[in-house]
This record gives structure tokens, sequence and C-alpha cells, in this order.
């Protein structure tokens, strides 16, 4: 099951469910770890912007902590090198809006370049902040992450470790659920708004989590940052395309 009975949100897809006709944003998401805390949808019901509402997979709804790199952020055909390259992490939790159209919201992105996190604060109103960050590969195939919060607000630290296995021939509709995600809510100018993306399907691998010590997690107040996630997936990642936005 996708959603409750009754509810009017599209089906679950590992691909896209409508066409990007203009992109307006391009970028590449790679090294992607996602860690998962299945939490109370009365919980994450009072943080989502006006118009939207939890979004729940088997009565269930998820907090998320995504480390990757983001790779030539900016217009298509058009992407900047140096700037649009920095490691980020996310925290988000899950939406559906009036249309029935689900996404993510974010509780805050933690980005390793200044101007891309003002260019999202000032531009899409959404939670980004500088941070000192590092990605780096180890020996035995160990990719690890590390994040401490610059401005604004000082010393969240993050860190975290996976060794990714084996490719997941057919992910699980939970495993879908929480990865196929085909746009973001966010609230601008005194409206909620939905910013489509379109991507290829998801390569997924198990992952076997080797350390962490998430203060995103913790700052979230939603899940127990000691507790172990539900979910442990890593993708080498996917090229992205964002259309303009539309009213949620």
């Amino acid at each position: 099951m996708d959603a409750p009975v009754g509810s009017d949100a599209e089906p679950v897809t590992a691909t896209a469910p409508r066409p990007v006709p203009v992109a307006v944003l391009a970028q590449d998401w790679r090294e992607v770890t996602f860690l998962h805390w299945a939490v109370s949808p009365a919980a994450v019901a009072p943080l989502l912007p006006a118009g939207l509402r939890p979004d729940l997979h088997e009565g269930r709804t998820y907090l998320g902590l995504v480390a990757f790199r983001m790779v030539r952020v900016g217009p298509p055909r058009l992407p900047v090198p140096y700037l649009g390259t920095f490691a980020e992490t996310n925290v988000r939790v899950y939406s559906v809006d009036g249309r029935g159209r689900r996404g993510v919201v974010f509780l805050s992105l933690d980005a390793a370049r200044l101007l891309p996190a003002l260019v999202g604060r000032c531009a899409a109103r959404l939670p980004y902040r500088w941070a000192a960050m590092r990605l780096r590969r180890e020996p035995g195939g160990t990719v690890r992450y590390l994040s401490r919060t610059r401005w604004p607000g000082r010393g969240v630290r993050d860190l975290l470790a996976v060794r990714p296995g084996a490719r997941i021939a057919t992910p699980s509709a939970t495993e879908t659920f929480l990865t196929a995600r085909w746009g973001l809510h966010t609230r601008l100018a005194g409206r909620t708004w939905y910013l489509p993306n379109i991507h290829q399907s998801w390569p997924l691998h198990r992952a076997e989590l080797l350390d962490r010590d998430s203060g995103l997690v913790t700052a979230s107040g939603l899940a127990d940052a000691a507790a172990d996630p539900v979910s442990v997936l890593w993708s080498p990642g996917v090229s992205v395309r964002f259309g303009p936005p539309k009213p949620a």
C-alpha cells in the first residue's frame, strides 16, 4: 500500500510520473547515502508548509538524512564547475499537497559552498546553511561524510560512514517510497510551491552503516539519533533536471 485508504496521493513510482517540459536547473547527485527513521505523522504535520500533509507508507512516515556530492549545479547546458560542485547533507520529511503530488520538505540543508547556500536561502527560501564538509573514499570501499555547520548557527556536527554493498535488482515498495521523490515543497511569498524534478531510476545498493554521530538528526527533534535507522541505502547517483515551480 502506498497511501492510506481514501488518500488522493498519486502512485509511488520508480520513474518520474510527469515530464519536465522546460528545465530551469540541472545538477548531478553523486555518492548518495540515504538513512531513514520511522517517525510519527503527528509530529511531522506541524512542520509542513500550509496545504501539505505527511506522506504515509503503510501507515508510517519517515525522517531522512541524505548525504552526497552535488556536482555542476547550474542552468541546463551551462553548469558551474567549481561553485556548483560541493558536498551536501540534508534532513527531510515526506509530504503530499492538495493535488496529490508527493514530495519532500527540507528541515535543513548543509552545503560546503557559501554562495549556493545563500542563493538557496534567498531565492527559494530553503533552510540552507554553510558548513565545513568533506566526502572521502577510504580503503575497502568505505564512503565517509563529515560536516560541521558554520552559518547560520555554528557547531552542529554530523559524521557518517557506510560501506556500499550489492546492487538491489528490484527495490522494495518502501525503498522506492523513500528514494523516488519527484519534487520538493517549499513556502515562498506567502504561498506553498511544488518544484518538480526528473531523473533516471535510482541505482540502489545495500549499505553497511559503519559509523555515525548525527547532530542534524538530533536537531530535528523527530528521531533518536542513537537509534538504528530502519533503512540504509547507497547510490552512485543520478543526473537531475528541475522544472519551474508550480502552486501547491
